[in-house]
C-alpha cells in the first residue's frame, strides 16, 4: 500500500549528456515510500540512465536528488549502497570466477585486513535467499557459465541481501521462465509491504498492470506522464511512449520456400543437448521454443561453432561441413546473433563504428590496412538502414540502450551478408516500437532468401514470425508444429517436462 504522504526519493531536474548530448533533461520525479513505480519507455528514452543516476553508476549533469527530505551525493554504487539502494542490472553484472555466495555478499562484508572471512555464515545466507527465489543452484559454483536466467537470479539475491529501502530493477524478468516470474513477483509484493519501494523498468505492460502501483512514461529523455496503472489503457500508455499508435504485428511478408540451407542431423553434446535433427530452407523462419535452460542456446552456439557438438552432422547448402570455431560459420555464410548481448555480442570497450564493421575485415582492410573512408561508409549506411539511435559513430557502444545495441549487432552480421541467420532471443529487453522494426526486419530478410533460426521465449513471437515451430525439452527436440497448427498451448505442452523423460 502506497504511503502518498510519505516520499523516499525526491529527483528535481535531473539531467544527463553524454559527449556532448542531453539524453536525459530536467527529470521530476517523487518516489513512495512503499509503492512498486514501474519505468517505461522506448529504448533510449532514457529510463536506464535515470535509474542509473539514482544507483550512482552515472552522475547527473544537472539536478539534485533527496532522500526523505534530506540532499543526498550519490557518487558510486558502494555510496548508493550505503544509501539504502541497489539496482538489479539489465545485463547481470558478476564476477565469474568469484562463486555465487561470494557475488551474492559482495560489498557487504566488513572487517579490517587480517579479518577472518566468515564462510560459514557466508555459504548459510546464500542459500537462504536463493531458497527464498525457489532456485536450485550450488551457492559454491563459479559464476562463469551459469545461465542468463541463472545470473539474473543471483542479481537478484543479492539486492535481497543488501537489504535496501530501494530497489530498482532493469527488465528483471527478460530471461527468467514463467514460475521464476511469479516467484519474483510474489516477493517484490512481500517487499512493498515491508515498507521497501521498487523501480520496475520493463517493456512487458502485462508484467506492469500484474505489479507496479504507479509508473512513469519516458520518451526522448523527458518525462512524459505520471499515472497510477488502472487509470490509463494499454493503448494510451503505447502512444504516450512512441508518440504514435502501434497496431498489433501480424507477419507482412510472405517468402518463397526454396532449397535446404542447413541440415542438421543427430547433433549431440551430451550435459547439454542429445539427437537433434532438423532442416532449414531458404526463406524459412523455423522457431526453437522451449523453457529456459532446454538446450536451445547450446544448439545454436554448436551450430556456429562457438561450442561444438560431439556427435552428428552440419550440411550446409548440401555440404556436410566441419564448424569447429565461429570463422568456420562466418565463412560458410552464418551469423549468429547470441542471446547474451553484454558478453557475447558487443565489444564493449570499442566505439559504435568499430563494433559494426567487427566482422568485415576483408571489406575494410582487404591489403591489412584499414581503409577509414570504408569502415565510415558502411558503418554509415547500416545505422541508416536500421535507424539506430546514437550521438556519434565514435561513442563508446556501452552509451546506447539495449535496443540500440542489439541493432547494431544485427547490423554487423548483416554486413557479412549471410544466407542463413541464427538469432537467440533477438528482442530481449527490447521495447514494443524497436520489436514491431524487429519483426519487419526478419520477414524482410526471410523474404530476400535468407534461412532464419529464431530461438525465442516469448510464445507470440514464435506464432507471428514462423513458418514452424520447434520445440526442445530437456536436451531433446519435442515437437515440429506447422505454423497453421502452432498455439501458446501445444506449444508449452511440448515444452514442459515430462515424468519419466531422460534427458
Amino acid at each position: 500500500m502506497i504511503d502518498s504522504g510519505s516520499v523516499l526519493l525526491e529527483a528535481r531536474g535531473i539531467s544527463k549528456q553524454f559527449g556532448g548530448v542531453e539524453v536525459l533533461g530536467d527529470i521530476d520525479l517523487d518516489l513512495y515510500t512503499g509503492e512498486i513505480h514501474a519505468l517505461l519507455g522506448e529504448n533510449g528514452a532514457g529510463k536506464s540512465t535515470f535509474a542509473k543516476i539514482m544507483a550512482g553508476v552515472h552522475q547527473p549533469t544537472r539536478g539534485s536528488l533527496h532522500m526523505n527530505g534530506l540532499p543526498v551525493h550519490v557518487s558510486s554504487p558502494i555510496a548508493a549502497q550505503r544509501l539504502g539502494i541497489s539496482l538489479i542490472h539489465q545485463e547481470p553484472i558478476s564476477f565469474p570466477d568469484l562463486s555465487v555466495a561470494e557475488n551474492i555478499v559482495m560489498g557487504r562484508q566488513g572487517g579490517g585486513l587480517l579479518a577472518r572471512v566468515p564462510w560459514t555464515s557466508i555459504m548459510s545466507d546464500a542459500r537462504r535467499y536463493m531458497d527464498m527465489l525457489e532456485v536450485s543452484i550450488d551457492v559454491s559454483t563459479p559464476m562463469r557459465g551459469l545461465s542468463i536466467a541463472s545470473q539474473q537470479m543471483v542479481e537478484i539475491a543479492r539486492a535481497l541481501a543488501s537489504d535496501s529501502r530501494l530497489i530498482i530493477m532493469d527488465e528483471p524478468t527478460a530471461p527468467l521462465t514463467p514460475r521464476e516470474v511469479d516467484t519474483l513477483f510474489r516477493i517484490a509484493r512481500r517487499l512493498r509491504q515491508e515498507g521497501r519501494t521498487i523501480v520496475f523498468i520493463s517493456h512487458r505492460l502485462e508484467e506492469v498492470r500484474a505489479l507496479c502501483d504507479r509508473f512513469t512514461i519516458f520518451r526522448d529523455g523527458a518525462r512524459i506522464a505520471t499515472d497510477t496503472t488502472q487509470s490509463v489503457s494499454d493503448e494510451d500508455i503505447i502512444r504516450q511512449m512512441i508518440g504514435r499508435t502501434l497496431k498489433k504485428y501480424r507477419r507482412k511478408h510472405t517468402a518463397t520456400i526454396g532449397d535446404t540451407a542447413l541440415e542438421v542431423s543427430g547433433l549431440t553434446l551430451p550435459g547439454a543437448f542429445q539427437d537433434v535433427s532438423f532442416t532449414l530452407r531458404k526463406g524459412e523462419i523455423i522457431g526453437l521454443g522451449g523453457l529456459v535452460g532446454a538446450g536451445r542456446t547450446d544448439v545454436a552456439r554448436a551450430i556456429f561453432g562457438v561450442t561444438p557438438a560431439e556427435s552428428g552432422s552440419i550440411k550446409v547448402a548440401g555440404r556436410e561441413v566441419s564448424i569447429r570455431q565461429p570463422t568456420d560459420a562466418i565463412e560458410l555464410g552464418l551469423a549468429f546473433v547470441p542471446e547474451d548481448r553484454a558478453v557475447d555480442g558487443i565489444f564493449a570497450t570499442l566505439s559504435i563504428e568499430n563494433n559494426l564493421t567487427a566482422a568485415i575485415p576483408h571489406k575494410i582492410a582487404p591489403g591489412g590496412f584499414i581503409r577509414r573512408a570504408d569502415e565510415k561508409a558502411l558503418a554509415e549506411q547500416s545505422v541508416k538502414d536500421l535507424s539506430i539511435r546514437l550521438a556519434s559513430l565514435n561513442q563508446p557502444i556501452v552509451e546506447l540502450s539495449g535496443g540500440n545495441q542489439q541493432k547494431v549487432i544485427l547490423a554487423r552480421w548483416l554486413l557479412t551478408e549471410p544466407d542463413i541467420l541464427v538469432l537467440d532471443e533477438p528482442t530481449r529487453g527490447i521495447d514494443i516500437g524497436v520489436k514491431a522494426e524487429f519483426y519487419d526486419m526478419i520477414g524482410q530478410l526471410a523474404e530476400a532468401g535468407r534461412a532464419i533460426l529464431l530461438i525465442s521465449s516469448e510464445l507470440p513471437e514464435l506464432l507471428s514470425l514462423c513458418d514452424r515451430v520447434l520445440v526442445m525439452s530437456e536436451g531433446r527436440l519435442t515437437a515440429d508444429i506447422a505454423r497453421e497448427d502452432a498455439t501458446q498451448e501445444n506449444i508449452m505442452q511440448a515444452a514442459v517436462p515430462r515424468a519419466g523423460a531422460v534427458a
